[in-house]
């Protein structure tokens, strides 16, 4: 997402108008070929091909086997599940007229990145230019949930607010154990390829809009940043749609998890909308511990919570997110999203992408088979 705003300076940076917790959603997936399920740069290929209808909604990513699909602007997670049914349901279908398939999770299990093509632009080849390795190495997927405020204010309050409760939220969604053939011992191993690229993860407490625009105007005029873009935040502000957007969720492996969470997300971001609070700067030491905890441990890690909402001792990860799911519950019914937040019970239960990969690799110690067994799990 992005647009021509996006080199404005920081300074004159204006927060759009957006309708309160409206919703935009974007899922990059990955694009296989249909008789090996080895990464393959697809994504041209089916931009090209797409018909008019679709082709909005698709967009090319860093490297030529991601293909993004992003919803419209949704009012209601019923909104973002017909707009996705209809979305990734022709995208498989194009896919398949193409001699390929569509792969959510957020790392391929055997995929070698040194084989992936880059997506040729200028900002992507620049990009390279400058990470080297670190880009090529960079073949992740994830979920981007943007919901909508009223005032850069509201968002850059907000968006201090949430960090306390991110981990949660990437325990919930960890697909990425494997990479390149190996098993990474970790949930999230997207997270610390991720967290290699510069002005990644977790963020610095914001006093306000202002300090915000000053802060992106101060990175601009030095040549650190070109765009917000350049913020590879784990939540940012998006003034050019009038959202907060939420970014450190690796992919769920199946179409209603993303619903899950997606309705979770909207609720917790409204639920401290109404707070009206400031909240006190949180301590980046426990926000980088309870993030490393998800990484790692995915939902079995532990977690302290560095505002004492949710608990004042450290408790396990599943029980956060426990608590988590009741205290935004209220607001899941107000916003119609309470009967999508039970997927995440599910998760709870069940487990996550990530434990599904790890029993499909046990069951039949065949990567390949893991991806077709993966494949067949989306709708269900």
């Amino acid at each position: 997402m992005g647009g021509p705003r996006d080199i404005v300076s920081g300074r004159d940076l204006e927060f759009a108008e957006s309708t309160e917790y409206t919703l935009g959603v974007e899922i990059e997936f990955q694009t296989l070929d249909k008789k090996t399920y080895d990464l393959a740069p697809f994504a041209p290929v089916l931009i090209e091909n797409a018909p008019a209808l679709l082709r909005p909604r698709l967009s090319p990513e860093f490297i030529q086997s991601i293909l993004e699909i992003q919803t419209g602007i949704c009012l209601s997670l019923v909104d973002v599940e017909n707009d996705l049914m209809q979305t990734v349901s022709m995208a498989e279908e194009l896919a398949e007229e193409n001699d390929s398939i569509l792969f959510a999770a957020s790392l391929h299990p055997f995929a070698r990145y040194r084989e992936q093509l880059l997506t040729t632009n200028d900002r992507y080849e620049n990009i390279m230019q400058e990470l080297q390795i670190v880009g090529r190495r960079f073949i992740t997927q994830g979920l981007h949930v943007h919901v909508g405020l009223p005032d850069g204010e509201s968002a850059v309050r907000i968006c201090n607010q949430v960090q306390a409760y991110l981990p949660i939220l990437l325990a919930l969604t960890a697909s990425s154990p494997f990479f390149q053939g190996e098993d990474t011992g970790l949930m999230s191993y997207r997270t610390k390829l991720f967290e290699a690229l510069p002005l990644a993860g977790v963020y610095s407490h914001i006093e306000n809009w202002h300090q915000f625009k000053e802060e992106v105007y101060l990175l601009q005029s030095v040549g650190v940043i070109t765009s917000i873009r350049d913020l590879w935040w784990d939540a940012r502000p998006h003034p050019d749609f009038g959202t907060l957007e939420i970014r450190i969720c690796d992919l769920p492996v199946r179409f209603f998890d993303i619903l899950g969470i997606t309705a979770v997300i909207q609720a917790l971001v409204a639920t401290l909308a109404e707070d009206k609070s400031a909240g006190l700067p949180l301590n980046q030491h426990i926000v980088q511990s309870n993030k490393w905890q998800a990484v790692r441990y995915g939902l079995d890690g532990t977690y302290f919570d560095p505002g004492g909402i949710l608990s004042t001792k450290r408790i396990p990860l599943r029980e956060a997110a426990n608590l988590l799911l009741e205290k935004i519950e209220p607001m899941g019914v107000r916003l119609g999203a309470v009967g999508y937040m039970g997927h995440v019970q599910r998760v709870l239960s069940d487990g996550t992408g990530a434990d599904f990969l790890r029993y499909c690799h046990g069951k039949s110690g065949s990567f390949k088979n893991v991806v077709s067994s993966l494949w067949g799990e989306f709708w269900q």
